[in-house]
């Protein structure tokens, strides 16, 4: 079965695609990675989309016509792979996420944005969405829905004590596995979006939750200050050109939301350019846009260092845009010299593209009736079956049979 999953992170760049042909043989889940890439946003939208993001005030009216810019982008994207790979049979969007409320620790609800019929409309295809809300109901946080392919992934780690290698790869776990197994050593899974979060499967269990900023308030300093005209600190250089400011990097390290216990999940309606400013006026200095971006960044080192650390795990598998950033990478590494640090592609699943398979991946499992959750990976109370389908236009919608059990291992290749 063929599976298009698309993103839009916490980042809001643009949308990532994945194209997995998925099958199954016996309990073994075998993904081919078929076709990969990214789609920046329009300058124009992706500035309005900013504009309209927390704390800044917003109205029906903008969410509307940004639910269908966004809706649009989306079924370009899927169009383009369609043309390029051929068609999917399922195509997963998690949309562009606008809010996350979390209240009192606990999550309360989540809206993402991209209207799917413009997908459906556009390729014939069904399309699963609104994949995090089922979660929610269920008492978790709807974060990180990546654990489920993470549980696949690190559960191989734990089983023959490898990191893999760029070829095929096999992970032993998933919805049935690594969480139930017990393991000789632990292992961790980091994504370095806009949002650091972390899956760590130790001793059989399988925990993850969002740690907190990993591009997000460095991304908002440097586009709001017009420190590159890409909105990114492009390879870490302003960061490295800069010097950490201590002071303000202590008032940073003192937000609340550290100190929360897991499974906790959070978003830019806390970690903004509005709360960089908060945190300068308190520090009682105004640092330089290289030493600002320096501090931010070294924030982000710090607080995943920690946690990792706490975890006690041997191994950290990175992905994400993060992971390209050498400041970052080699502060971990320093930071963590007992642990052995690399990349997911070294488990079959491109840094880049991770969290698009994952959705491709939670497509296959709806499609069969199969939770695409773990929950000790989200914090609720049951696993449940995520997202909504709207029906392409090709036919009646059908989909395979369900199974009664889920696969307990994945085997990626390219």
């Amino acid at each position: 079965m063929k599976i298009l999953g698309m993103i839009s992170g916490t980042s809001h760049d643009g949308i990532d695609v994945a194209l997995v042909d998925f099958a199954l043989d016996g309990d073994v889940l075998t993904g081919r990675v078929l076709h990969t890439a990214s789609t920046p946003y329009p300058g124009e939208l992706r500035a309005r989309l900013v504009a309209a993001l927390p704390p800044a005030p917003v109205t029906l009216a903008e969410v509307c016509v940004l639910d269908t810019l966004i809706g649009q982008c989306f079924a370009e994207a899927a169009a383009a792979a369609a043309e390029q790979a051929g068609p999917a049979d399922l195509i997963v969007s998690h949309g562009q996420t606008v809010f996350h409320w979390v209240e009192g620790a606990h999550a309360r609800g989540t809206l993402q944005i991209g209207q799917p019929a413009w997908i459906a409309e556009r390729t014939g295809a069904p399309v699963l969405s609104d994949v995090r809300i089922r979660d929610i109901t269920a008492g978790g946080h709807g974060a990180p829905l990546v654990s489920v392919l993470d549980d696949l992934l690190l559960g191989g780690l734990l089983t023959d004590g490898r990191t893999g290698d760029t070829g095929d790869t096999a992970g032993t776990g998933g919805t049935g596995g690594a969480a139930g197994r017990g393991g000789a050593g632990g292992a961790a899974a980091l994504n370095l979006g806009g949002i650091a979060n972390m899956t760590v499967v130790r001793d059989g269990v399988l925990s993850a939750y969002d740690i907190g900023p990993a591009n997000a308030l460095v991304d908002a300093v440097v586009a709001g200050r017009g420190l590159n005209p890409r909105g990114y600190d492009e390879d870490g250089r302003l960061a490295a050109s800069g010097r950490v400011d201590e002071r303000l990097l202590d008032v940073l390290l003192d937000e609340p939301y550290y100190r929360l216990a897991a499974p906790k999940s959070t978003g830019k309606e806390l970690f903004h350019l509005a709360y960089v400013e908060a945190a300068i006026a308190r520090a009682g200095r105004e640092p330089s846009g290289p030493d600002l971006v320096a501090t931010l960044t070294e924030l982000t080192v710090r607080t995943v260092a920690a946690d990792v650390a706490a975890a006690g795990v041997d191994v950290l598998v990175v992905s994400g845009g993060g992971c390209r950033n050498p400041v970052i990478m080699d502060g971990l590494r320093a930071a963590l010299p007992g642990v052995r640090v690399s990349l997911s592609d070294e488990l079959g699943a491109p840094a880049d593209d991770k969290e698009a398979i994952a959705f491709a991946l939670i497509g296959w499992l709806t499609a069969h009736g199969l939770p695409g959750t773990v929950p000790g990976g989200t914090g609720a109370k049951a696993a449940r079956v995520l997202g909504t389908l709207t029906p392409g236009g090709a036919g009646p919608l059908v989909l395979p049979a369900p199974l009664p059990t889920p696969p307990r291992s994945l085997v990626l290749r390219r």
